[in-house]
């Protein structure tokens, strides 16, 4: 890139900034958040769905009303919601009617199925009441249990963490009515701080209708905020609660686990693989136990993660590290407590740098895990031990995390300390601070500046070398002028070992710039933007970018479920170092500017038969390329579930006779004998690995806490003499059978 054009998409950068500033405040469409008096149940209830005992007579329902397709009309079909609690639950009912009850939709039994094709309801509770996080706990007509927790206010491509379970019960019932549903949460399961007796939750309910594609939610959020609206934890509405008192849980879960494995390991020559059988058998033990009603201890002995599900396969057409989020259920819990996001995937702790080393497990011998809140402040801690693996020592993995309220109920500031010490005197230390300020309506300011500390450094404190510097305004709304504007900068020297960065001594501004409307009743669509995205990566070592990306853009909505997107993107590489995207293709040192035409289309997520659809194509460095994909998924029965992917990426360089072609398949089979007996089963073909990777997962699940998998996996490699000396047919196989029973104390 030269010097012209350096200049020119700096000022293009700019200038798409300029206009920020000088917008009025939007209408931030917050309703009066009087807070709503839930009535304390009097009288038995029999969790059967039906909820017609004499305790719910007096209760009064919520005022539910339409989200989409029309903001603000009345539900198509009559939906009535409420709550209750007693000394020991915290209870919720809800009558959803249909006058097409043949037409309800439940292809669904599995424990924390997401599927969109499922007719849904349930609530959102902020049991914190800080605006950020928050449970969701739903149902379908089926009776299938999902819960999972709410982060980052629900910002962001998927704010939610399905990996995170908890102790509750559900009951449904259907008739020629509609069908019917209670919720019983033990208030040991809610996380809460009271105030003499008193305890002021956020709470959001609502119910979804998939053959209309129509949300009904309490209370009346708008979706300007986008998919995510209904789950944003600052739009809930204030409930309180009179003469509650906190449960402490103790519980004691021990595991065991059997099973065989077999492996091929190069000799010490580098000749020949050699097979090695291994019978697996183990004992592990979690506690947990409930210091405070916000505060909660968990504690680990020989912890182990046989039950997680692979990772997806993953093609790299960059010159970066993959990023592959955290499933173990260990790290769930409150896990945004821990956050400390400085930009895309990029923080200061990633969990999976625990237990996980060159795609390979790492034994934990144990850990300690303190989340909840003190007074004012939210507070985590986590300390894990691993045990010594080939080249790698045992080391000690250690986080301390605090926040707090400052401002107004939208506004926080906190600090971070993580810490990775090897047994044989390496170390590696990170220490942050970070603040998310609401400034007005829909505008947020935050910081987030760290610095590292390790084996072998200078280790000046507040070197700018050592540290990174992250600065983001953003106007959250997908109508009228929205934005998220973003600077960067990581120093030379600053290396977080107990966290992910993809890009090292650089700054970096960016991102997006949108303008969006939601049209009247009787438009088609439901909501449509037009964007420009733009990042400008910038190497501090001579000043010069290094990659740059930008292009504008059009996302749309339409009431009927339909979706896509199209963009035109112009990019620029400065490459130092030559990469590879295989044996036999690489990308030369230079400078390489290339242009593309991205996009996506899906048809509507209620259908049993949903499909979805992407492309990236145009030049590529010094060539060209070509990305397809498809993600259909098929409900066939409510038995039975197929959701498959296929991506093809077609890379060519003519000038310098160079082809790259990848496959990525991915069939995913799920068989649900009922809500606690699931099989599923997850194959993937990888191309440019040569390989195909198998895994085969039953899940009996009578109760929370008491779980039975048995889980097998496969590795087989396609492509045998693609090196020498001649792989083996099968890199790796296992059968092993994990049981746990958790023991309720208290």
């Amino acid at each position: 890139m030269n010097k012209k054009n350096t200049v020119l998409v700096g000022l293009i950068l700019i200038l798409l900034a300029v206009p920020v500033f000088s917008q009025e405040q939007t209408d931030s469409g917050e309703l009066s958040n009087k807070p709503v008096i839930i009535s304390r149940l009097d009288g038995k209830i029999e969790l059967d769905g039906r909820s017609d005992e004499e305790a719910w007579k007096d209760i009064h329902s919520l005022p539910v009303v339409m989200q989409s397709p029309v903001f603000g009309a009345p539900p198509s079909e009559k939906t009535e919601v409420f709550l209750g609690y007693n000394d020991d639950f915290f209870y919720v009912a809800g009558r959803l009617y249909d006058s097409e009850p043949d037409k309800i939709q439940a292809p669904s039994k599995k424990r924390d199925s997401m599927n969109p094709s499922n007719d849904w309801f349930g609530i959102i509770i902020d049991t914190f009441n800080d605006n950020e996080n928050a449970l969701g706990f739903f149902t379908t007509p089926a009776g299938l249990r999902f819960d999972a927790t709410v982060y980052n206010d629900a910002q962001g491509e998927f704010p939610v963490n399905l990996s995170w379970n908890t102790f509750w019960d559900v009951a449904t019932f259907r008739n020629e009515e509609g069908w019917f549903v209670e919720m019983r949460i033990p208030f040991s399961s809610l996380r809460f701080q009271d105030d003499k007796g008193n305890v002021v939750m956020g709470l959001i309910s609502w119910r979804y209708i998939a053959r209309k594609n129509e949300v009904n939610i309490f209370p009346a959020i708008s979706q300007k905020w986008g998919n995510w609206a209904g789950w944003k934890p600052s739009k809930a509405q204030d409930i309180v609660l009179e003469e509650v008192s906190g449960r402490k849980p103790f519980q004691i879960a021990p595991n065991a686990i059997g099973g065989f494995g077999r492996s091929y390991d190069l000799n010490d020559a580098e000749t020949e693989y050699i097979r090695s059988d291994e019978v697996l058998g183990d004992i592990g033990l979690d506690v947990k136990v409930g210091l405070a009603s916000n505060l909660t201890l968990d504690v680990t002995f020989n912890t182990d993660f046989a039950q997680v599900e692979a990772d997806d396969q993953q093609v790299n057409l960059t010159r970066f590290s993959l990023f592959f989020p955290e499933k173990r259920i260990f790290f769930q819990e409150r896990s945004s407590t821990f956050d400390f996001n400085l930009g895309g995937p990029n923080t200061l702790f990633y969990s999976r740098r625990i237990g996980i080393y060159d795609g390979q497990e790492v034994p934990i011998y144990g850990g300690v895990r303190l989340v909840g809140r003190l007074g004012a402040w939210d507070l985590g801690i986590l300390d894990m031990q691993t045990a010594p693996i080939e080249d790698l020592p045992s080391e000690n993995f250690g986080v301390v995390r605090i926040r707090r309220r400052i401002f107004n109920p939208y506004s926080y500031m906190g600090g971070i300390v993580a810490s990775r010490i090897g047994v044989d005197g390496t170390y590696n230390i990170a220490f942050g601070l970070d603040g998310i300020f609401r400034v007005f309506g829909d505008d947020y300011l935050s910081f987030n500046l760290a610095q590292t500390l390790e084996t072998e450094e200078e280790n000046r404190l507040f070197s700018l070398d050592s540290s990174k510097l992250k600065l983001t305004w953003e106007r959250r709304t997908l109508e009228g002028l929205g934005y998220n504007l973003d600077f960067s900068r990581a120093g030379e020297s600053y290396n977080p070992g107990m966290g992910f960065e993809m890009r090292e001594d650089y700054m970096r501004f960016g991102n997006r710039i949108l303008y969006g409307w939601i049209p009247d009743e009787e438009a088609r669509l439901l909501n449509h933007q037009i964007f420009m995205d733009g990042y400008a990566f910038v190497r501090n070592s001579d000043g010069q970018f290094e990659s740059v990306e930008i292009g504008p853009g059009w996302v749309f909505n339409t009431k009927s479920g339909y979706g896509g997107q199209v963009g035109v993107k112009y990019y620029f590489e400065d490459v130092l170092e030559e990469f590879d995207f295989s044996d036999d293709v690489s990308v030369p040192t230079g400078r390489y500017s290339f242009y593309g035409l991205t996009g996506f289309y899906s048809t509507p997520y209620g259908n049993y038969l949903h499909t979805g659809f992407n492309f990236d194509a145009g030049s590529f460095y010094d060539g060209w390329r070509v990305s397809l994909g498809v993600t259909p998924r098929w409900n066939i029965s409510s038995s039975l579930e197929v959701q498959g992917m296929y991506q093809i990426n077609w890379v060519e360089f003519p000038d310098r006779g160079e082809t790259f072609l990848a496959h990525i398949a991915r069939l995913r089979v799920l068989t649900m004998l009922s809500t606690k007996l699931t099989i599923s089963a997850l194959l993937q073909y990888n191309s440019a690995a040569d390989a195909v990777i198998a895994n085969i997962r039953l899940r009996f699940n009578p109760r929370e806490g008491n779980d039975l998998y048995l889980v097998y996996n496969e590795g087989i490699n396609i492509d045998r003499y693609r090196e020498l000396p001649v792989l083996p047919r099968i890199s790796g196989r296992a059968v092993m059978i994990k049981y746990t029973y958790t023991f309720n104390l208290k």
